[in-house]
């Protein structure tokens, strides 16, 4: 990948992520779900740098300063990270072309990450409702990849 495609996955990553990020306002709004607390992600990374992998609850672990900052970031650094993958499995050519099928299929496989890694080594226990949710928010990020290539590879290639 040359400076221009990364830069556009870059994009295409953090637009994904703030889809995911209007859906959770959408969703409080209509359904009053409350928002994700990133404060308590910046709290469980910030233990992780201390060599604490797992805070059992993170709510009950003291606050971090700068949590919510760190929390907000990694959000979108690993939904930029989370778009490298469409180039490595569907190669360059997707960067320019997008196709809904492989977002949608990133977008789903990136659940893994907050029901296995992150929610346990927080100290938290989904409910089968939640998993839901935490599945269809995971799949409006795969939609998010899809739109954001769209609107970003469009920008660039002046189609």
């Amino acid at each position: 990948m040359n400076t221009n495609d990364t830069m556009i996955i870059l994009l295409t990553g953090a637009g994904a992520t703030a889809v995911t990020d209007l859906w959770a306002i959408t969703r409080r709004r209509i359904f009053g779900m409350p928002l994700p607390n990133f404060g308590f992600v910046g709290r469980w990374i910030a233990q992780l740098a201390r060599g604490r992998l797992r805070a059992q609850p993170i709510a009950g672990v003291p606050p971090v300063h700068g949590e919510r900052v760190l929390g907000w970031t990694a959000h979108y650094v690993i939904g930029m990270a989370f778009a490298l993958l469409l180039p490595l499995f569907w190669g360059r050519e997707w960067i320019w072309h997008p196709t809904l099928p492989p977002a949608l299929i990133v977008g789903l496989a990136t659940a893994a990450a907050p029901l296995l890694v992150m929610q346990p080594g927080m100290g938290l226990r989904p409910t089968a409702a939640a998993r839901l949710q935490s599945i269809f928010t995971h799949a409006m990020f795969g939609l998010g990849l899809y739109l954001a290539a769209k609107v970003f590879g469009s920008l660039t290639t002046g189609e």
